[in-house]
């Protein structure tokens, strides 16, 4: 599907929610890209922490759309609700609190326009703490690096046990493939890219950008010790139910793998919280 007359050929799309002292620079950041034929639609989901009053300076832009969904649903009634809105031909939901660099968007389009079996580009990242500074650099991919097959790339990630595409500042899709697959997979919310990302995969192929194009924040929000054996429960619960939608896809050896490599990851994730946790709050 492509874009109509007067439709841009990209959607940013923006779920926020309490991301008052970063969401300012996550909008600047989209704005300022190279690649200017893109609509910014931002869905506030009941924030309480002044987010909808700093998105206000951004409404006389005529790239942009703001408005309030009601609260309820967590994540996934959010991203559906700003995701639903959008009408380019390609799709990017940025968190409210992460950043595009300038030549993202650029890169991604023409990776797509290059590759038409494409359904989903991503690009490596950089972890960065609440000052902006980056904390690891080049992040994601796997050592995957331009085109490779959706299937395969669907078997790597479950393999490897974490989202090897990033988080979704990372990625471009096709908006008729989401469409195709039902759009955001609720289903394990705190794996809602990963999952999402697996159903699209599914209609294509993808191309992985090996360079940083984007940043995603770590917080304490996100990077908590609990959180961390729920995100693994929830990888596990993710890939046997992809296995059991997709016979023949994941292989028993992939599926022990995945579950191994889930789990350890949890234990890492504990460690990055205890070695970082200063550095994921705006408070000295």
């Amino acid at each position: 599907m492509t874009a109509g007359a007067g439709v841009p050929r990209v959607s940013v799309v923006v779920p926020t929610f309490h991301n008052g002292d970063f969401v300012e620079a996550t909008i600047e950041s989209i704005l300022a890209q190279t690649f200017t034929d893109f609509e910014l639609l931002v869905s506030d989901h009941g924030s309480t922490d002044g987010t909808w009053e700093r998105l206000q300076r951004f409404a006389a832009d005529p790239r942009v759309r703001l408005w309030q969904t009601p609260a309820g649903g967590g994540a996934p009634a959010n991203w559906t609700a700003v995701t639903d809105a959008a009408q380019g031909e390609f799709v990017k939901l940025v968190c409210g609190d992460d950043l595009l660099y300038p030549t993202c968007l650029a890169e991604q389009v023409d990776a797509m326009d290059a590759h038409p079996t494409v359904t989903l580009v991503s690009c490596r990242r950089d972890l960065i703490d609440a000052q902006g500074d980056v904390v690891m650099g080049g992040r994601g991919m796997s050592r995957i690096r331009g085109f490779h097959a959706g299937r395969a790339a669907i078997r790597r990630t479950v393999a490897m046990g974490t989202n090897i595409f990033g988080e979704p500042a990372s990625v471009l899709m096709r908006r008729d493939a989401l469409v195709a697959a039902g759009g955001w997979w609720p289903d394990f919310p705190y794996v809602i890219d990963e999952a999402t990302y697996a159903l699209v995969l599914l209609r294509g192929d993808v191309y992985a950008v090996a360079h940083s194009l984007a940043a995603f924040r770590i917080s304490a929000g996100q990077w908590s010790v609990d959180l961390a054996d729920q995100q693994a429960a929830q990888v596990i619960a993710f890939h046997d139910e992809l296995a059991r939608r997709e016979p023949g896809l994941l292989t028993r050896t992939d599926l022990a793998r995945g579950k191994t490599m889930a789990r350890g990851l949890s234990t890492a994730r504990r460690l990055v919280y205890l070695a970082l946790r200063r550095r994921m709050t705006t408070s000295e």
